[in-house]
């Protein structure tokens, strides 16, 4: 479902967002702005005490299960139900589109390796994730020297450097890296309280969070 659902947001963001067609308005914009807001309302509700106490009664080996099946099920949802945007901003020439693909590797290359840091079965749902707690369990090397949250840097150097900018690729690149942008407090909020005075004195070693000398 994981794996499934990471396939169906790159075919839908190189084929099916890459298509020209006439620009259609705001309206396609949030109504897509909303299917995406449900699946963030699926990360924050997670979090909440209430949700903690219903999900009791899934076994704790399952829970980071149902949580990515949930998870990448509403990914699939906004992949199929997107509505067209349409437009054209550009279309980068050949010695331009070089060098956003190389953006776009750089993306992929610094997300990769910001997982390999972490537990990639974890993440998948694959491996029940383990207490955070000991010095070790804080990743602080490879990409997280740059930024506090490179798997997030890695995303939007991936979705903002296509070399043909259509519409939907802006709205979706827009859209998901608000998303993003916006969580994160959040998630510092709780890796702080896991954490404790350890993720303060990284906060003070790698100042920004997602992209460098921006934020």
């Amino acid at each position: 479902m994981f794996v499934g659902s990471l396939a169906l947001c790159v075919w839908s963001y190189a084929v099916w967002l890459g298509r020209s067609a006439p620009w259609r308005g705001w309206p396609p914009v949030a109504v897509d702005a909303a299917l995406f807001a449900v699946f963030a309302m699926h990360h924050s509700l997670f979090a909440r005490d209430t949700v903690k106490r219903w999900l009791a009664l899934i076994p704790r080996r399952l829970l980071r299960s149902v949580y990515v099946w949930i998870a990448s099920l509403l990914l699939m949802l906004v992949c199929l139900l997107w509505q067209p945007v349409g437009g054209e901003l550009y279309r980068a020439p050949a010695f331009l589109a070089a060098a956003l693909a190389a953006v776009q590797a750089a993306g992929f290359w610094i997300t990769a390796r910001a997982v390999a840091k972490i537990d990639p079965l974890e993440l998948a749902g694959i491996r029940e994730g383990v207490p955070a707690t000991g010095p070790s369990a804080l990743q602080i090397t490879g990409p997280y020297r740059w930024v506090r949250h490179p798997v997030y840097f890695g995303w939007v150097l991936m979705v903002f450097g296509a070399a043909h900018m259509t519409g939907d690729r802006l709205a979706f690149a827009a859209i998901t890296s608000l998303y993003l942008c916006v969580a994160v407090p959040w998630e510092e909020r709780a890796l702080r309280q896991s954490f404790g005075a350890e993720y303060d004195r990284y906060m003070q070693q790698v100042r920004w969070r997602v992209v460098p000398y921006m934020y």
